[in-house]
């Protein structure tokens, strides 16, 4: 059973959000996409509420550390797929960030099982800043204008950057988890 709080109701209307900015974005009437737009900024918003909202209420579940994650992943996967379909942004480039996002998060998985918590890191922050900035342009503008892409690319190169950082720091908590008094 879902633990019913506020954080808990917030993350699963982000995840209710997911279909709204793809039926929106591919739609055909007048200002689907801004409703697409509003809708995902939204979403993307409501990311930092329900993490601090479950913080400062110490209302923290297991439901939550999974699902808003989960959320967050579905909300820019969807809208990137949804964007290369459309013909405004390159499949490479959508492969790039998804590709990163589930190596991440099967990294992860690996440290949990392992007793290795890796929290996000202040790159990976920054890459979810950029990434949803250049969703959301990419959603707002048909075409893009030339800062939207700089945008974009800022968003990939972050996510590359990110992506090895969480590699490397992985494999130096791992590595200090065994030299120290339990790994010896």
């Amino acid at each position: 059973m879902i633990p019913l709080n506020l954080p808990n109701l917030i993350t699963l209307l982000r995840i209710l959000a997911v279909p709204v900015v793809v039926v929106a974005l591919l739609g055909e009437t007048p200002h689907s996409d801004a409703l697409a737009a509003v809708v995902f900024a939204l979403a993307a918003l409501s990311d930092g509420l329900d993490g601090y909202i479950a913080r400062s209420r110490d209302s923290i579940t297991d439901f939550g550390k999974l699902m808003d994650p989960l959320a967050d992943k579905l909300l820019i996967v969807a809208a990137l797929v949804t964007l290369v379909s459309l013909g405004r942004l390159p499949a490479w480039m959508a492969m790039v960030i998804i590709a990163r996002e589930f190596a991440v998060t099967v990294l992860r998985a690996i440290a949990a099982e392992g007793g290795v918590v890796i929290s996000a890191s202040w790159m990976g922050k920054v890459k979810t800043v950029l990434q949803i900035g250049a969703v959301f342009g990419l959603i707002l503008f048909d075409p893009a204008p030339f800062g939207v892409w700089v945008l974009v690319y800022a968003a990939l190169i972050a996510t590359v950057v990110s992506g090895v950082d969480y590699f490397f720091g992985m494999r130096r908590r791992i590595q200090a988890k065994r030299s120290g008094p339990d790994g010896a």
